[in-house]
């Protein structure tokens, strides 16, 4: 079965227009790393677990706050070139990086040892303008932010 993720967008309106709140991924392996080391908060569906629920679900466990419930705007799916599929939300809020803290992970630390260390899935989140997050996100993300900004934007013509 194909792995599938679900993940919330978090957006608000800033002094200088949107800006979205996404998170560095923890460990080792992104330590040094910043653009294409960050994500929408999210996380694998469980079994019999609906998307949306899970894209809650991963948020609170990633950052520590709840994501906003009201008003989710459903995005277009991703499907990755590996096979897995990203399922996506955006919803209006607020969220305070300096109170982000994310549950944890083991990973084999440094490869292929069979030393396994735990890490913050998440070690940090911040607010970006959309230009910005389009170069630290994931490549395979970045439909989420061009999409928001289109709903958006027909939101305010009609």
């Amino acid at each position: 079965m194909k792995l599938q993720s679900a993940g919330i967008l978090l957006y608000r309106n800033g002094k200088d227009g949107i800006e979205v709140f996404i998170a560095h991924h923890g460990g080792p392996y992104h330590a040094n790393k910043d653009e294409g080391s960050w994500s929408i908060p999210k996380g694998l569906i469980d079994a019999g677990e609906e998307p949306l629920a899970a894209a809650l679900r991963e948020f609170k466990e990633e950052t520590g706050q709840e994501a906003p419930r009201e008003n989710p705007i459903e995005l277009t799916p991703v499907h990755r070139p590996d096979g897995k599929t990203i399922y996506a939300w955006a919803v209006e809020g607020d969220a305070d990086p300096d109170k982000v803290v994310s549950n944890t992970v083991e990973v084999e630390w440094p490869p292929r040892s069979g030393t396994v260390i735990t890490v913050p899935e998440v070690d940090r989140a911040e607010w970006f303008s959309p230009e910005e997050a389009r170069k630290k996100l994931q490549p395979a993300q970045i439909p989420f932010i061009d999409e928001l900004l289109r709903r958006l934007q027909d939101k305010e013509k009609e």
